[in-house]
């Protein structure tokens, strides 16, 4: 009989997956990715908020023209200054920010372009006010007081007015400076706005009432690349400066101006 090689059964083969070690969880749990997601589309879609508002806000032209008439015939100059804005939000503007050419004074470029500063320019004309001429005439007698941000070597009636931080410090010289906070109850129709946006780049804009049941909420008319509108955003950008123009003084009768002081405007 045959014998056997010691040990040649003694041992049982596993037969299957190789056993594997426990995992350790995992810092980044699906949790975690999820929040980071959210965060990350948060920043990026920031600048996506205002236009998604103002496609949910349907303002009708009947809105608008009822203010417009309220507006319009007032004595204060604020007041006219929010109707003409207004009235400039039913306008077809094309966002064009580029250098032109145009005539001195009450010159502008094409009636169907504009950036945020023309509407501005465009909605003061309406008070017998050429900012284009105004701001000229300030510069070259106080060039040095204002932004050194182009490589000018002195004033240019094409441009010089239709630049934002010109027109910033052209506010602060001649008109009213007020407190830029986030308090609705301090702004009221035909305050002019300057903001900051997230990109350092400054932004302009008139405060105006917003329609039907918001008619008490101070809503804005700006060009910030969409055509002109009027929305409901005056708190979406930080506000770098808040002013009234022609200020108060500026703006009242003679006989009501207490000093001897020339109008601010």
């Amino acid at each position: 009989m045959a014998r056997s090689r010691p040990g040649f059964y003694s041992t049982i083969e596993y037969i299957g997956p190789r056993p594997q070690k426990p995992k350790r969880p995992h810092f980044f749990g699906g949790w975690v990715i999820l929040v980071i997601a959210v965060g990350i589309g948060f920043w990026f879609g920031r600048p996506l908020v205002p236009f998604l508002k103002a496609t949910q806000q349907v303002v009708s032209t009947e809105q608008a023209e009822i203010l417009i008439s309220s507006l319009a015939s007032s004595a204060d100059p604020a007041q006219r200054l929010a109707a003409a804005a207004l009235a400039h939000s039913g306008e077809k503007i094309t966002y064009d920010p580029s250098y032109y050419k145009i005539a001195y004074p009450d010159g502008d470029i094409a009636p169907a372009k504009g950036a945020s500063a023309d509407v501005v320019i465009r909605c003061v004309r309406k008070l017998g006010i050429d900012l284009q001429k105004e701001i000229h005439e300030d510069m070259t007698g106080n060039f040095r007081h204002y932004p050194q941000l182009w490589n000018a070597l002195g004033p240019d009636t094409n441009i010089d007015h239709r630049r934002v931080a010109n027109l910033q410090r052209f506010f602060e010289r001649k008109g009213q400076t007020l407190t830029a906070s986030r308090n609705p109850e301090d702004y009221r129709p035909g305050d002019i706005i300057v903001w900051e946006l997230a990109n350092a780049d400054k932004h302009i804009g008139i405060v105006v009432p917003g329609p039907g049941e918001h008619a008490g909420e101070p809503w804005v008319v700006h060009n910030m690349g969409a055509g002109v509108k009027w929305e409901n955003l005056l708190f979406d950008f930080k506000i770098d400066a808040h002013f009234r123009y022609p200020s108060a003084a500026a703006a009242a009768p003679p006989q009501a101006q207490a000093t001897g002081e020339e109008p601010s405007i």
